[in-house]
């Protein structure tokens, strides 16, 4: 399978997983990033660049499918302008670029309880986000709207999302009918499903929360 798959967040926990299970599946992985991975990963070629010269990188690979698993927090990147140069900017841009090379197929890591008209900033920028990968015109897009991560190995500590992950066995349980979609989501069914949508040619704008995610993964 010569299929060129393109993952930029390739670092963090969902896409680190992502790329072993597509590497796996045969396909052939690049990770373009800002900083190399902290795990090694031989079958995957790794793209260390700064962030304004990730469309020259994307122009020479020509990926079939791009992957976004970029992703930060407020707290994190330190004010919410930094955040959503992350999360929405290096998002889209990294989106544009892709398009202009040839993929027609993307794939992104956004948030369940996206909306536009959330009174959470973070929740709001996810959706704008969201919204601007519509606008490019991608043939098939596809996103990814998992809540609470569990699971894998992370780069960095997070005191409230640690707490979170502590809780959630027990607040899983409150989480049904249309709550469901809120139940913390397995990190790596989300990276499972991504797999199994890498090579999906049907057009079209397609939603992932908990049902469509755990069905994915298998």
């Amino acid at each position: 399978m010569n299929r060129k798959i393109l993952i930029a967040g390739g670092s963090g926990l969902v896409g680190r997983q992502s790329a072993d299970f597509l590497a796996a599946s045969g396909y052939e992985v690049h990770l373009v990033s800002r900083r190399p991975s902290a795990l090694p990963m031989p079958a995957i070629k790794e793209h260390v660049a700064l962030s304004d010269d990730w469309p020259e990188i994307v122009a020479r690979i020509k990926p079939d499918c791009s992957i976004s698993c970029l992703g930060t927090t407020i707290r994190k990147a330190g004010s919410q302008d930094a955040f959503k140069a992350v999360d929405h900017d290096l998002v889209l841009a990294f989106a544009q670029a892709s398009h202009a090379a040839g993929a027609q197929h993307f794939i992104t890591v956004s948030s369940v309880g996206a909306m536009p008209a959330s009174g959470s900033f973070y929740l709001r920028t996810k959706a704008e986000m969201e919204q601007g990968l519509r606008n490019i015109g991608f043939q098939r897009l596809d996103i990814m709207r998992p809540s609470l991560l569990t699971g894998g190995q992370r780069d960095d500590h997070r005191p409230g999302e640690a707490f979170g992950i502590l809780l959630a066995p027990i607040a899983d349980l409150l989480m049904f009918g249309p709550m469901k979609k809120y139940a913390s989501t397995p990190s790596d069914k989300v990276a499972k499903a991504i797999a199994a949508l890498a090579n999906r040619h049907d057009g079209g704008v397609f939603i992932h929360e908990n049902d469509s995610i755990n069905a994915l993964a298998g």
